[in-house]
Formats: C-alpha cells, structure tokens, sequence
C-alpha cells in the first residue's frame, strides 16, 4: 500500500512555529505564514510523529512518501522541507518527497493530511483527516493501518 503523508500540521508542527515566529503578527506575513522567513527551517516534530512513521517505514506492507504543499512565494521552503525530512528520517527518504499543490493527482492509497486544501479531499485513496476526531493523533492512525 502506498501512503503519502502531509509534513506541516501532520509530522511538523507548523502551529507551534508560526505562533513563536516575531514576524507573524506584521504585514505581509499576517494570515499568510507561510511566507514567514525560515519558518520551516527548524519545525519541531509533531508528539508521536517520528516514531509513526519510522514504523510505518519499517513495516513492508506500506512504501511512504513525504506529500506536502510548499509555498510558491517563499522557494526557501522546498529546501527547508527537504532538509528537514533529511534531517528526521535519513538521506533515503529525501527521494520519498514529494512537493505539488495537487495532491489529488498523486496516486496512492492513503493520504494523511490535516487540512482539506490542495487536493487532499479530493486524493483519490482513502483521506485519513489527522486532527479530527476519528484520528485526533498518530495513535489512532496507526491502529487505522495496521488493522485497515
């Protein structure tokens, strides 16, 4: 099975960041954060999240990608992501990235993503919504795939 992970709001915690970020309440970056200078250079990792996902890394069953959006107005944010996933989870994952604004054209059989923006809704597997109340965290995501 292939699953394709969102990293901000699902792996990074983008929330915590943008709150912490002295720019975020001025203009231009105010209700656009994410074109804060260097906001996803140093995220820190979701409660839960690293380890979810090395086991689902580690599971043969399921081949994961990294499926996040980055935005076109701040192109220090591909490399931050990239890095950041380097950083987490090792140099072979980094192929395991995949930077679009269409999620739903990406083929795969899971997507767990927080928000429905970018196709996310629209992915043509199964939407696992992080965050809602069905899976209000990693625990509950990994009992989901584990025992689909």
């Amino acid at each position: 099975m292939i699953i394709h992970i969102d990293l901000d709001g699902v792996i990074a915690d983008f929330d915590k960041a943008r709150n912490a970020h002295p720019l975020s309440k001025q203009s231009p970056y105010k209700g656009r954060p994410d074109k804060l200078p260097g906001i996803y250079k140093d995220l820190e990792p979701i409660p839960g999240s690293i380890e979810a996902v090395k086991k689902l890394l580690d599971d043969q069953r399921f081949e994961v990608f990294i499926l996040s959006s980055a935005p076109w107005d701040n192109p220090d944010a591909w490399t931050h992501k990239r890095l950041w996933v380097e950083k987490y989870f090792g140099k072979a994952m980094r192929n395991k990235l995949i930077l679009t604004k269409r999620k739903d054209l990406v083929i795969g059989d899971y997507l767990i993503d927080d928000l429905p923006w970018n196709g996310a809704k629209e992915f043509k597997g199964t939407w696992i919504h992080f965050g809602s109340d069905a899976f209000p965290d990693w625990e509950a995501i990994l009992q989901k795939l584990e025992n689909p």
